[in-house]
C-alpha cells in the first residue's frame, strides 16, 4: 500500500511540474491547444494542461548577431570583405513561432544576403565614407522583411571593410592628389584676391600723386634698413618736379653776382 502512495505522489509531482510553469519577465509562452494556436501567456505563473496543451517558450531579449565576413563586389568592381553586427529581438511571439520555422536562422541568413545586395549597389568610396547611410539602408530593409516573422531589427553596424594592399596604395595616392588639388585651388584663390587688392591700391595711388610719393619714401626707408651699402632706386618724374617746385628759385641771384 505504501508503494502505491509513493507512486501516486511521484505522479502528482511530475504532473505539477508539467502543469505549472514559471516564465521570466523577458519570456513568453505560446500555447497550443490540441495543435491549434490558443494564446500567448506570461510572464509569471501559468498553467498548462499536460497532453492537451503544449507550450513553446520565446525569449524577447535583444539578440546580438555577428554577420560572418562576406565577399562583396562593389559597383566599381572592387572586391572587399565586409563584416557587420545586427541587433534584433522578437516583438510578436505568435508570429515568431508560427510564421517561420527558426526565426534566428532565418534572420541571420537574410542579414547575410541583404548585406551583400545593398553594398554591391555602391562604390568603394561610398562604403568607406557613408557607413551611417548604408547601416540605415540595411536596417530598414531587414526590418521590413522580418516584420512578418514578428522580428524587430533595431540596429545594423558595419564593423570592418577589408581591401587589398594594392587598393590601399591607390586610395592613398588618390587622397594625396585630392589634397594637392585643394592646395592649388586655395593658392589660386589667394592670388586672385591679392591681385584684386593690388589693382585697387594702384587705382588709389594713381588718383593721388602725393600718396605715390609717400609710398616711394616709405620704400626708401625700408631699404635703408637693410645691410646693402648701395641703393639704386628709380624716382618718378612727378616726384622730381614736385621737389624742384618746392625749392626756392636762385637763378636771379646768380645773374646779379655775375
Amino acid at each position: 500500500m505504501s508503494e502505491f502512495w509513493i507512486v501516486l505522489v511521484l505522479l502528482l509531482v511530475g504532473l505539477g511540474f508539467y502543469t505549472f510553469r514559471i516564465l521570466r519577465e523577458y519570456e513568453r509562452g505560446v500555447i497550443f491547444f490540441l495543435g491549434r494556436f490558443q494564446e500567448v501567456k506570461g510572464p509569471g505563473l501559468i498553467i498548462v494542461i499536460p497532453g492537451v496543451q503544449q507550450i513553446v517558450k520565446v525569449d524577447l531579449r535583444t539578440v546580438v548577431y555577428d554577420v560572418p565576413t562576406q565577399d562583396v563586389i562593389s559597383r566599381d568592381n572592387v572586391s572587399v570583405k565586409v563584416s557587420a553586427v545586427i541587433y534584433f529581438r522578437v516583438v510578436d511571439a505568435e508570429k515568431a513561432i508560427i510564421n517561420v520555422e527558426d526565426f534566428f536562422e532565418a534572420t541571420s541568413q537574410l542579414a547575410q544576403t541583404t548585406l551583400r545586395s545593398i553594398l554591391g549597389q555602391h562604390e568603394l568610396d561610398e562604403m568607406l565614407a557613408q557607413r551611417d547611410k548604408l547601416n540605415g539602408g540595411i536596417q530598414f530593409l531587414l526590418d521590413e522583411q522580418t516584420a512578418s516573422w514578428g522580428i524587430k531589427v533595431a540596429n545594423v553596424e558595419i564593423k570592418h571593410i577589408d581591401i587589398d594592399e594594392s587598393m590601399i596604395r591607390a586610395i592613398a595616392k588618390q587622397a594625396e592628389a585630392e589634397r594637392e588639388r585643394r592646395a592649388k585651388i586655395i593658392h589660386a584663390g589667394g592670388e586672385l584676391e591679392a591681385s584684386g587688392k593690388l589693382l585697387e591700391a594702384a587705382q588709389i595711388l594713381s588718383a593721388q600723386p602725393e600718396a605715390m610719393q609717400l609710398r616711394y619714401l616709405q620704400t626708401l626707408t625700408e631699404i635703408a634698413g637693410d645691410k646693402s651699402s648701395i641703393i639704386v632706386f628709380p624716382l618718378p618724374m612727378d616726384l622730381i618736379d614736385s621737389v624742384r617746385t618746392a625749392l626756392p628759385d636762385n637763378s636771379g641771384d646768380r645773374d646779379k653776382d655775375s
